[in-house]
């Protein structure tokens, strides 16, 4: 391949990258508790059958969704583009505390793996799961979304720069 050819196929190429690993803003509150809804259900599946290797599928889920949003995420399709739609007309909320929220899922889900799989602790994972249960469903039934009200906080506090998320400095503008 010449340095010419593959200048052209780098200019090409990077945009679309871009475009896979970027996060929506702003996002669709419906598709979000949409998702939060299939986290609790297989983070309480995988405690009440034991099926450990569950946890690979719900650490993968927040990874995808936190480099991509909903793109290489099969939940976050399947609520962007099958249930959202036919529940509710969409919902627009900031995406970086949602982002934000991802990544805390990312890290409980992640954590539960290396107590299951690498410390031998199933009952330590098993209640980490439970938690992740609890704040998802949270947000699915209720809407409250932990992650949100944490990251509104950080932004107040000054630990995450207000340039983030212009539209969570209005603390009312994201739901909590």
């Amino acid at each position: 391949m010449t340095a010419r050819a593959l200048r052209q196929f780098r200019v090409w190429l990077l945009p679309h990258v871009r475009s896979v690993f970027s996060f929506p803003n702003p996002v669709n509150e419906v598709a979000a508790r949409v998702v939060a809804g299939m986290v609790a259900a297989l983070s309480l599946t995988t405690v009440v059958t034991g099926q450990a290797w569950l946890m690979f599928v719900l650490a993968y889920g927040f990874l995808a969704r936190v480099a991509t949003g909903p793109t290489l995420s099969p939940m976050g399709q399947l609520a962007t583009r099958l249930i959202a739609p036919r529940i509710s007309e969409p919902q627009p909320v900031p995406g970086p505390p949602k982002r934000f929220a991802q990544a805390v899922g990312l890290g409980f889900s992640t954590a539960a793996l290396v107590l299951h799989f690498l410390a031998g602790s199933p009952e330590a994972a098993s209640a980490v799961l439970v938690v992740l249960t609890v704040f998802a469903s949270l947000e699915a039934c209720l809407g409250f979304c932990a992650g949100c009200f944490v990251f509104n906080y950080l932004i107040r506090w000054g630990l995450v720069p207000q340039s983030i998320c212009e539209a969570c400095v209005d603390f009312g503008s994201t739901r909590a």
